[in-house]
């Protein structure tokens, strides 16, 4: 006779955390299939059973789906809703990496400071939902996590550090609608995924890193001084913020495309290393 499986077997959620945790892996797989028909590059990793699932934050523009998408790993978006983070420990344990994208402005009070008059706050809901995503997943698991903009600076702030609230006002250059370069430093794992020490980088950001958060170190610095990237001092774990936009050069730049391409790897490795 066949024996019912309780739930408890499966997952350790109850019922109803076991039901939205099976919805974010059909809405992973709806996701992967709606993509499967847009434009790609013939080179792109196809999507298999073993894709990691890789959450992407409070979603803000399709290129981050579809740059996940190419780069082999099924695109998950995690939505803000009304702020409330009880989820937040179930879509720990669904996905194997976290990608935090970019949007509006991290409360300065994070770090302790008044708001500039430049500074274009989050919405409530959307700060703290990502404010506890953040936390927990840095704090709790050791999976990949890819910051790009708005997400890097999550990064140096979840860690301590605090950020520059408006680079014009202070510095007199501008990191707006503009391209320019970026100098990286030559040991770090940046640096080894592109396989470059300077690039050419888009920028649409006007905070940067100001103090670096606790176990990270600055990566990348525009020629004016400016912090573009920032990555954790630990060797063995993917865990990168960068300010321009890779996905949305990924297109056309097979450099940005690396990024992708590592973080996702490096989410499938992990992914199969629990497998195990």
């Amino acid at each position: 006779m066949t024996q019912r499986l309780k739930w408890p077997i499966l997952f350790p959620m109850n019922r109803r955390d076991f039901l939205f945790a099976l919805f974010g892996v059909l809405i992973a797989v709806g996701i992967g299939v709606v993509f499967t028909n847009l434009p790609s590059n013939e080179s792109s990793p196809r999507l298999s059973s073993e894709a990691p699932l890789i959450g992407i934050a409070s979603l803000s523009s399709d290129s981050y789906v579809l740059a996940i998408r190419e780069a082999g790993g099924i695109p998950v978006v995690l939505p803000n809703g009304d702020g409330n983070g009880e989820k937040v420990a179930a879509y720990l344990d669904l996905i194997d990496g976290l990608l935090m994208p970019g949007g509006a402005d991290i409360p300065p009070s994070e770090w302790g400071e008044e708001p500039h008059p430049t500074t274009e706050l989050l919405s409530e809901d959307r700060y703290l939902f990502e404010k506890e995503l953040i936390t927990r997943w840095i704090e709790d698991t050791e999976k990949p996590l890819l910051g790009i903009c708005l997400g890097s600076q999550w990064i140096n702030v979840a860690h301590g550090g605090s950020l520059v609230q408006d680079i014009p006002s202070e510095f007199e250059v501008n990191h707006r609608d503009r391209d320019h370069a970026v100098i990286l430093e030559s040991d770090s794992r940046l640096s080894r995924i592109l396989g470059e020490t300077t690039l050419e980088v888009n920028s649409m950001h006007h905070q940067a890193v100001r103090e670096v958060g606790a176990g990270l170190r600055i990566v990348a610095r525009c020629p004016d001084g400016i912090a573009e990237a920032v990555e954790t001092v630990e060797d063995d774990r993917f865990l990168v913020g960068v300010q321009w936009h890779p996905e949305r050069m990924a297109g056309t730049n097979e450099r940005q495309r690396k990024i992708f391409s590592a973080f996702v790897q490096s989410a499938r490795e992990h992914r199969e290393k629990r497998s195990r």
